[in-house]
């Protein structure tokens, strides 16, 4: 069983950053690929950016240029860079580590709140 746990949600203003961390136990990080989600209330979980193991990724639009994700193999980490944050991603955010088709595992989710 991989245990996820996400960290480094909070509150900020308007136009600020954060940086989320996802960790991933066991020995097959590298070949993972990471998914983060988020999930606003009252709204359906979508999809925000996606790292392969080949370092290939993906990104939801509304987040394109602004949020960069990236992975550490050797600290068993992927990171969600957002900046230049919005009140619309106020949200539940969700990492995911994924391998092949059948096996997800699911973190608890941190809180990211921007305010106006």
């Amino acid at each position: 069983q991989v245990q996820v746990a996400e960290s480094g949600g909070g509150l900020v203003q308007t136009g600020g950053s954060l940086r989320l961390s996802c960790v991933a136990s066991g020995s097959l990080f590298s070949a993972y690929a990471i998914d983060w989600y988020r999930q606003a209330p009252g709204k359906q979980r979508e999809l925000v950016a996606s790292i392969r193991g080949s370092d290939t990724t993906n990104y939801l639009d509304s987040v394109r240029g602004r949020f960069t994700i990236s992975r550490d193999n050797a600290k068993n980490t992927a990171y969600l860079q957002m900046n230049s944050l919005k009140p619309e991603d106020t949200a539940i955010y969700f990492c995911s580590a994924r391998s092949g088709l059948h096996n997800t595992w699911w973190g608890m989710g941190t809180q990211v709140t921007v305010s106006t």
